[in-house]
C-alpha cells in the first residue's frame, strides 16, 4: 500500500505472488469533508453516536484487476514486453438503505473490525487516538497495475496478472433506544501480483482464472 503513514507496514513473498497488506495507515480516514460550514434552513437527521454494528454475509473474493498478453522467450528468458491491462477497478463502497447512519469511514472501520483487518481497541474510529487506516478511506484508489519490467531467467510463454482480495457484508446499526438502519459495504484488503507460465498450472485460483482468461 503506498502513501501509508503512522503504523508499519509489512509485505511478504508467498510462492511467486506478492501480497500487500492494507493494515497500514493512511493520512485520509476517508470523512467526507463536503459542505463544512453551509448552513441551510432545513433540519438534518443525525444517527446516535453509541449504536451497535451488527455484520452478516461477510464474503470474501480474490478479484483479478490485471492481466497481459502472453509472450513466448526462448533459452535463458528475457524481459517481458506485454503490459497489464486493467480488467476490474475495485473501489470502496458503503449503501445505507433507510435513514440516516454513521460516516462511511465509521462503517469500513467496524467492518475492518470485524473480519481482523483493523487491530484496535477502540470502539469507534471516533474514539481512536493519532492512528488512521487505508481501509477506513471511502476514496481509496484502486492499486496500480505494476508496469515494472519482469525478466524471466528461462523460456516458456509467461504472462503477467494482478488482483485483489475484496471483502463485503451486510449491516445493521442499532441505537440504544431501538432505531435501526441498515446497508452494505465493500472494500480490498490485499492486492496480489503473479507471473505464470502457460504450460504450467499455477497454484491460486486467481493464477487459473488469468491462465484461463491469457493463454486460451
Amino acid at each position: 500500500m503506498r502513501g501509508m503513514v503512522g503504523r508499519a507496514c509489512t509485505a511478504g513473498l508467498v510462492i511467486g505472488v506478492l501480497v500487500t497488506g492494507l493494515t497500514g495507515c493512511t493520512g485520509d480516514a476517508g470523512g467526507d469533508t463536503a459542505g463544512k460550514g453551509r448552513t441551510t434552513g432545513k433540519a438534518v437527521a443525525k444517527t446516535c453516536a453509541d449504536g451497535t454494528f451488527t455484520w452478516s454475509h461477510v464474503t470474501k473474493r480474490d478479484r483479478l484487476t490485471g492481466i497481459s498478453d502472453p509472450e513466448r522467450l526462448g533459452e535463458g528468458g528475457g524481459s517481458l514486453r506485454n503490459r497489464i491491462r486493467r480488467v476490474y477497478t475495485p473501489s470502496p463502497s458503503v449503501r445505507v438503505d433507510d435513514g440516516p447512519a454513521p460516516s462511511p469511514a465509521e462503517i469500513l472501520f467496524s467492518l475492518g473490525k470485524k473480519i481482523g483487518e483493523i487491530d484496535s481497541d477502540a470502539r469507534t474510529l471516533a474514539e481512536v487516538d493519532g492512528d488512521t487506516w487505508a481501509f477506513t478511506d471511502v476514496r481509496l484508489p484502486a492499486p496500480d497495475l505494476d508496469d515494472g519490467r519482469v525478466t524471466p531467467h528461462a523460456a516458456g510463454e509467461f504472462f503477467q496478472y494482478a488482483g485483489v482480495r475484496e471483502v463485503e457484508a451486510d449491516f445493521r446499526y442499532t441505537c440504544p433506544e431501538g432505531r435501526t438502519v441498515s446497508g452494505h459495504a465493500r472494500n480490498w484488503t490485499v492486492d496480489f501480483a503473479g507471473l505464470t507460465d502457460c504450460d504450467e498450472r499455477p497454484d491460486s485460483a486467481l493464477g487459473r482464472e488469468a491462465a484461463r482468461r491469457s493463454c486460451a
